[in-house]
């Protein structure tokens, strides 16, 4: 799975996901690193075939409206430790990519993936 991490998430989460196999980058590891704006961060994701790993609302509604990002992973689990987040994606992860294979919008909480288009 080919994986853009926003930057409101920790760097490690990237980290975490390479490491147990995926292509994932953070926005820190960008030429503007976190002030990388949503627009550019939503094209690259596009271009690179990634999916945008994010707590944003915004792109949500541009996903929505736009279609951009092709694809959304949205973390709705409220405030969140880091270390309950990298566990939550190392429990989860077969199911997100499963959940990939099915849809563009995944909402990823505490307790459930939901999969919102096919």
């Amino acid at each position: 799975m080919r994986l853009l991490i926003d930057a409101q998430l920790p760097r490690r989460l990237a980290t975490l996901l390479v490491d147990i196999g995926h292509d994932a980058i953070h926005t820190s590891d960008l030429p503007n690193a976190n002030r990388t704006s949503d627009a550019d961060v939503s094209r690259l994701a596009d271009e690179q075939s990634r999916a945008v790993v994010t707590k944003d609302n915004d792109f949500l509604d541009s996903h929505l409206l736009f279609g951009r990002p092709k694809a959304l992973l949205l973390l709705t689990t409220g405030n969140i430790r880091n270390d309950e987040l990298t566990a939550l994606f190392s429990s989860s992860i077969e199911r997100i990519e499963h959940a990939f294979t099915i849809g563009r919008l995944i909402e990823l909480s505490r307790t459930e993936i939901v999969i919102h288009e096919a």
